[in-house]
């Protein structure tokens, strides 16, 4: 009774608010950082706004530029608000966000510049009055861009922001609907983009769209009939090709210079010409046949949940050519039925299997191939264990079971779902081999469900 009061021991009543003064102090100090983040947010948000309005300033006085830079700091905080919600690893990674940022700029910047030459030429060759040129200036490239490096959600946000800033730039409503108009065909132009071409047909998709919507604009205007028109269209046509040609240029600077590959330059890796695919179909033809029918099943197993097929495909089929270094001792390169691994013991067949991972790698970083392809190639056999020579040394040991450690893969397991859709292709394909007789449909699909 001593130790009550009101019912309660004191033991329980000093120990509870210990825990709720930690647990304050550690709100207050996540509150604390969420406080600090959301300044520095809004403070680089306020910068590009800055820069931005500097860029499209006309110098119609300090209060229009005020007036740009408050608007062009929403929009940047809305398209910051976008990100984070739909893909927030784009924030995280500091090159990716600086490359988005750069793009923003950059189709500023270009547009700026274009505008000083058009403007040039078009009263170098006494043209008539008015700035039918505007519709020349390659806005769209920026969208293009933004598909063939992220994907069409982020590219839909992008056009609309630029759009939006080459509205106020310009005052002028119609043109930020021809601006926005041609963003979005540049960007569904190159969404099957898989080789430079593609690029090009972009171009004049987008030179094809300019005009007729130029076309609108000016019977909207009431200035259909006039001398300037038959260069709007001129200007307009002159847009796409501007577009194919500064993003034909500043595609493989951007590749290289940020480590991005596109799909443009997945598909590029399925050349024959490669040489490693070269290589891999002379030394290794069976590989190499094995390796082409598991992209053909991650291709499509990616295409339908989603996945980059072409990255899926590239990877599977890259993903054995370590396999060259030693292809006799892969079963799929023998030709005779008397097998390499009879002189070997069970610990040594395993380790030349295991080394195919890492001598791919090797060579797959001696000829530069992508870091996404590269990851896949480490990861397409996880922490696996070669059952069958595992067994054979579990069976032939005489003084304790071996290690499973010396018969697993290295690994990592897959970090990615294009990672493990070629494991299990990869997978697939292999236990496919041991369907004797007639390997039905039914037979398969028994074996893919086991």
């Amino acid at each position: 009774m001593k130790d009550m009061k009101n019912g309660i021991q004191r033991g329980s009543i000093s120990k509870k608010p210990k825990g709720i003064l930690v647990s304050s102090r550690e709100y207050l100090r996540k509150y604390k950082e969420r406080c600090r983040g959301n300044i520095c947010t809004i403070a680089v948000l306020a910068v590009f706004g800055l820069i931005s309005a500097l860029i499209i300033q006309e110098w119609n006085g300090i209060e229009h530029f005020i007036g740009s830079f408050l608007l062009i700091s929403i929009i940047f905080l809305i398209f910051y608000k976008d990100i984070k919600g739909y893909k927030p690893s784009v924030l995280r990674d500091r090159k990716t966000l600086l490359l988005l940022c750069l793009l923003v700029m950059g189709t500023l910047l270009a547009g700026r510049a274009f505008e000083f030459l058009l403007s040039g030429l078009h009263r170098g060759l006494l043209l008539p009055d008015g700035n039918a040129f505007i519709y020349a200036i390659p806005f769209p490239m920026g969208a293009m861009l933004m598909k063939l490096i992220f994907d069409f959600r982020i590219t839909l946000i992008f056009s609309f922001v630029i759009s939006l800033l080459v509205g106020i730039w310009f005052d002028d409503p119609l043109y930020f609907i021809y601006v926005f108009i041609g963003s979005l065909i540049a960007a569904f132009s190159v969404i099957r983009c898989r080789k430079r071409s593609d690029i090009i047909k972009g171009g004049i998709y987008v030179s094809a769209v300019n005009i007729v919507t130029a076309g609108a604009i000016l019977l909207i205007g009431g200035i259909f009939i006039a001398p300037a028109t038959p260069f709007v269209f001129l200007y307009a046509a002159l847009s796409g090709v501007i577009v194919a040609a500064m993003v034909s240029i500043l595609l493989p600077f951007i590749e290289y210079t940020f480590g991005i590959t596109t799909d443009v330059s997945f598909v590029e890796l399925l050349d024959l010409d490669q040489p490693l695919m070269r290589n891999l179909m002379i030394v290794a033809p069976g590989t190499y046949h094995h390796s082409v029918i598991v992209g053909s099943l991650a291709e499509a197993a990616a295409e339908a949940v989603g996945v980059n097929s072409s990255l899926a495909k590239v990877a599977a089929y890259y993903h054995d050519i370590g396999k060259i270094k030693m292809p006799k001792y892969f079963i799929e390169n023998q030709m005779h039925s008397i097998s390499k691994h009879k002189s070997l013991t069970p610990h040594m067949s395993s380790m030349v299997l295991i080394s195919h991972v890492k001598e791919g790698v090797e060579l797959a970083r001696q000829h530069k191939l992508p870091g996404l392809v590269i990851d896949i190639m480490q990861q397409h056999h996880g922490t696996g264990l070669i059952t069958y020579f595992y067994q054979s040394a579990v069976e032939l040991a005489t003084d304790g079971m071996p290690l499973e450690e010396d018969y697993r893969y290295q690994g990592p397991k897959p970090q990615t779902r294009a990672s493990a859709i070629v494991m299990m292709a990869d997978a697939l394909e292999a236990a496919s081999r041991t369907l004797t007789g007639n390997p039905t449909p039914a037979r398969i699909s028994s074996l893919v469900e086991k």
